[in-house]
């Protein structure tokens, strides 16, 4: 495996390959960029097939964190890191192991809970290591909008996905109100789940599919929604598709059987590369760029980092996603262009502009 010459490489500014034999730790640190701050992002934890998956999907969600905090104008950069294992399996030990990690690279990556990982993952992190958010103390007292911001993510970014679709909808549909729409979710974990309750509150018709036994029937039964089958969830005759499960799953074999208007969801990577935006534009399809949709989680655990700040000031934030993507439709179609390339160019210009401040 050639690192530097890999496809997602993309100048990555440091890659930490993390062992420990004790734990079983095997963990993977990429930094993309620190232009406009310390790289801030999740910790995924993943039973990846052979570890150069691994090393793939650590560098793609590297950059696109590098790409979600350039876009949300927050002052940090794109990192990511990935253990390699199943989630199921997780010791306190082994985050610990991954806390000392993160610790050796004395502040240029600031980590918080991703699929695979918890707020209470987090609260093991923290006896380590200071750079880390997204931790549970913060969530009870942050239930108050007067309150401290911080906890579990999930819900913000939620909210931010909640938000941004409604706004591809009012763009896409001409439509002010969800009642009645159609939505397919894929994945119902701490983001599809919280999603769908807030989709289902507004009047929407929900189809959703989890590849884990029951968990769509207990949304079912809770929320009226279908049930669809994992494999055929992305194909569903709908108004709006929410991807809210892992990257990659818009590619030359789904696109052409997409029947949805509108791709609005919470997976990061979404676009198995980036040619696959354009196929989404030639098929028809209104695309909300992942990381600018998603980025109410980062935006939580970056105001709970930093301190000072309310829930009703980052809930503020978070509300400012709707906007972002606005612009982003409107640039498109003004200029005949994919969304995902308006926002890819968009968050260049923005890591552009911070590393040459770097230099001055």
């Amino acid at each position: 495996m050639d690192l530097f010459q890999m496809r997602d490489f993309d100048a990555h500014e440091q890659v930490v390959f993390g062992y420990d034999a004790a734990s079983g730790l095997r963990a993977i640190i990429a930094i993309h960029s620190t232009a406009l701050g310390p790289a801030a992002g999740g910790c995924r934890m993943w039973p990846y097939a052979t570890s150069c998956d691994a090393v793939v999907d650590a560098l793609r969600l590297s950059r696109g964190m590098s790409y979600k905090n350039a876009m949300a104008e927050l002052p940090f950069g794109g990192g990511k890191a990935v253990v390699i294992g199943d989630s199921r399996d997780k010791t306190r030990q082994r985050m610990e192991a991954f806390g000392r990690c993160v610790d050796s690279l004395g502040g240029r990556y600031i980590t918080a809970e991703d699929v695979g990982t918890s707020t209470t993952d987090m609260e093991h992190v923290a006896r380590v290591t200071r750079f880390v958010s997204g931790l549970a103390g913060e969530s009870a007292r942050g239930t108050e909008a007067g309150g401290p911001a911080g906890g579990d993510p999930g819900p913000k970014t939620a909210l931010g996905v909640f938000l941004g679709l409604k706004a591809a909808v009012r763009f896409r549909l001409g439509r002010s109100s969800l009642e009645g729409l159609k939505i397919a979710v894929q994945g119902l974990g701490g983001v599809g789940y919280p999603l769908c309750r807030q989709l289902a509150a507004e009047g929407a018709s929900l189809h959703v599919a989890d590849s884990r036994v029951g968990v769509a029937q207990r949304v079912c039964e809770e929320l009226g929604a279908h049930e669809v089958p994992a494999e055929s969830i992305l194909s569903q005759d709908v108004d709006v598709l929410a991807p809210c499960a892992l990257g990659a799953v818009l590619d030359s074999r789904s696109i052409p059987a997409l029947r949805a208007r509108i791709v609005a969801g919470a997976a990061n990577n979404q676009l198995a590369r980036v040619e696959d935006g354009e196929a989404v534009t030639r098929a028809g399809i209104l695309y909300a760029p992942d990381y600018v949709i998603n980025a109410g989680g980062i935006i939580s655990v970056a105001h709970e980092y930093r301190g000072g700040a309310t829930a009703a000031q980052v809930r503020a934030e978070i509300e400012k996603i709707p906007g972002r993507l606005t612009e982003i439709f409107e640039r498109a179609r003004r200029e005949g262009r994919p969304t995902s390339t308006i926002a890819d160019q968009m968050a260049r210009e923005r890591l552009a502009r911070g590393a040459r401040r770097m230099v001055a």
